[in-house]
């Protein structure tokens, strides 16, 4: 008898501490699919803006023919974004990207005629509404990643993410050139 009112409750201790350890390890399934689903949407919006920069360079190539080597640097950018496999690999060149992006629209800025003409006005909405767009998706991706890393952190869920390999996700921070504060001269 004595032997059974010993042994029942280390039963019950290994049953919980089974059944917890399942539930940190799905929590730690969902949170990852979280991050994912937020990445995709990500790189769902990266890719819109990425269509539409043909469009853009073709508008401008029109108006400064001369200007041969931004479109060169926006065909690089591009390439190394189709070139990107990991989210890491794809936040390096989104944020290179982003630079050359901020280059030709600075071009544009000394072309009047271009500014006026309708289909760039059209295509700097449009990239107005993707940046914006991609911000929102970045936030949120971030926030994910950030609620998924400190969980897999915590003990006890540490331990379960080292036996399943659960890996921290990077974060989508800006681009050294968005760090500088803008020069504005008259």
């Amino acid at each position: 008898m004595k032997k059974r009112l010993i042994f029942l409750p280390l039963v019950l201790i290994v049953l919980v501490f089974g059944l917890s350890n399942c539930t940190s390890y799905n929590s730690m399934v969902n949170k990852r699919e979280e991050v994912d689903k937020s990445w995709s949407n990500v790189d769902t919006q990266m890719q819109r803006r990425n269509d539409l920069i043909p469009n853009l360079v073709e508008t401008v190539k029109g108006y400064a023919a001369h200007e041969s080597t931004i479109f060169t640097e926006v065909a690089e950018s591009r390439s190394k974004l189709a070139g990107a496999a990991t989210p890491a690999d794809k936040i390096k060149a989104y944020n290179e990207q982003t630079g050359v992006l901020g280059r030709l629209l600075a071009i544009a800025e000394n072309y009047p005629d271009l500014k006026a003409n309708q289909n760039f006005i059209g295509l700097q909405d449009e990239l107005a509404g993707t940046e914006n767009r991609i911000a929102v998706a970045r936030l949120r991706y971030n926030e994910a990643a950030k609620d998924y890393n400190a969980y897999i952190q915590q003990f006890p869920q540490l331990v379960i993410a080292q036996v399943f390999k659960f890996e921290k996700k990077p974060y989508f921070e800006a681009p050294e050139e968005a760090k500088k504060v803008p020069q504005v001269k008259f």
